[in-house]
């Protein structure tokens, strides 16, 4: 089946996981080369030692890279040498979509820039993952998802009143950026199509996560309050709250509009008493009680294990919760699964290998599936310089010679 990407060709220059941005395009079935330097070992990503392997001293799989790198082809190039430039150059003008995460002064002095790049195919829909946007004093800053999740304000709301700041790990930021800047790309090429123009589309980090974040944004701005962080044990709706189970596992109430609840989530706990107690009538008294609403069912919970209130609430058929899922709960999840959001495929070495699928279906001729194992450093170079742009044997020898490739 045709995938919606399917005869797209783009140019990856990004680094680290703005990665994730051109992956998805590749599994959606744009050809994806990634670009890559010789001289520094490639995509700094290729070196992460993970947390495990830190701590246990065994050598992990690294999943960091490939996470962003599924589905791709590698190349290397000296960037920094005309003729890697000149191999870039006749590539660009093959292609659709050229994408980097490099800062402005770096870009511009590897004629990475979209003035450079785009003479060369003015067609071209040229993406720019930068940290902190275009513009303003702080433009050119390096960065990574920790000072981008800092700077968004997020690390603000994570967790309880008084707590300090919390980095929320697995690089939400990065994600987050990655993902606009996909949207970007497939609406520049969209754009393109309606109008025959290509363009430069620029995404940062901290606008995507000022987006991620708009609904506290737009409190603050237009009321001048704040979404406050609360304590769990003092939450405003004890039945928009979670709580510990016997067997130590976490349940999610999530009645939002606890009114049209509150008798049916008595009955299912047989807590009857409290739900005539006029105490706890209506929203407003639960907020007034709330403290020792939370109390009692704290209690209650605690009496047995999740998977009994599960089946409990499940049986009324009108209650909104779900399980809080550890990591080991969500891969085997039976929605997780059933609509293939882990998917698995085939990896040459370590053979059946579970990866996080795309979260978007088509109804007609479209699939996304993960076809090719991130590649090693260079695997692809003399196939790209051969197919794509008609270099001979002699050519590529000489391109070595000179370490451009």
């Amino acid at each position: 089946m045709a995938n919606p990407l399917e005869g797209y060709r783009v140019l990856d220059v990004t680094t680290w996981f703005q990665s994730l941005a051109t992956r998805m395009l590749a599994d959606l079935g744009a050809e994806v080369i990634k670009i890559e330097p010789q001289h520094s070992g490639g995509d700094p990503v290729r070196g992460v030692v993970s947390q495990a392997e830190l701590q246990t001293g065994k050598k992990q799989r690294n999943v960091a890279f490939e996470h962003g790198n599924c589905n791709k082809k590698s190349i290397t190039l000296d960037l920094r040498k005309p003729k890697g430039r000149e191999v870039l150059y006749k590539l660009v003008e093959k292609s659709d979509v050229f994408v980097h995460n490099l800062r402005s002064e770096p870009a511009t002095r590897l004629g990475l820039d979209y003035a450079t790049v785009s003479q060369h195919n003015p067609r071209l829909i040229y993406s720019e993952c930068s940290a902190w946007g275009p513009k303003g004093p702080g433009a050119d800053r390096a960065a990574y998802d920790r000072m981008a999740m800092a700077r968004s304000g997020i690390m603000t709301i994570a967790g309880e009143p008084g707590a300090p700041p919390s980095y929320i790990n697995g690089a939400i930021a990065d994600h987050t950026g990655a993902n606009m800047a996909a949207f970007g790309i497939v609406l520049g090429l969209l754009m393109r199509e309606k109008f025959g123009i290509g363009q430069q589309v620029e995404s940062s980090l901290l606008g995507s996560m000022v987006h991620l974040m708009s609904l506290n944004v737009e409190t603050k701005v237009i009321t001048n309050n704040e979404i406050a962080r609360y304590a769990r044990a003092k939450a405003p709706n004890p039945m928009w709250n979670e709580y510990r189970c016997q067997d130590d596992k976490w349940i999610s109430l999530g009645m939002l509009q606890s009114d049209r609840y509150w008798h049916s989530f008595c009955q299912a706990l047989e807590i009857g008493d409290v739900g005539e107690n006029p105490r706890f009538a209506n929203i407003r008294e639960r907020a007034k009680n709330n403290v020792v609403l939370i109390k009692i069912l704290d209690e209650v919970f605690a009496s047995r294990p999740r998977h009994e209130w599960i089946d409990r609430m499940d049986a009324r058929g009108d209650l909104i919760f779900e399980p809080v899922n550890s990591f080991a709960d969500l891969v085997e999840d039976p929605q997780v699964m059933a609509n293939n959001y882990i998917t698995e495929y085939e990896h040459p070495t370590y053979g059946k290998t579970r990866m996080v699928g795309c979260p978007i279906h088509f109804n007609a001729n479209s699939t996304s599936v993960i076809k090719l194992p991130p590649p090693q450093l260079g695997e692809h170079t003399e196939q790209v310089l051969q197919e794509i742009l008609g270099y001979s044997w002699d050519d590529i020898i000489h391109l070595k010679d000179e370490g451009v490739i």
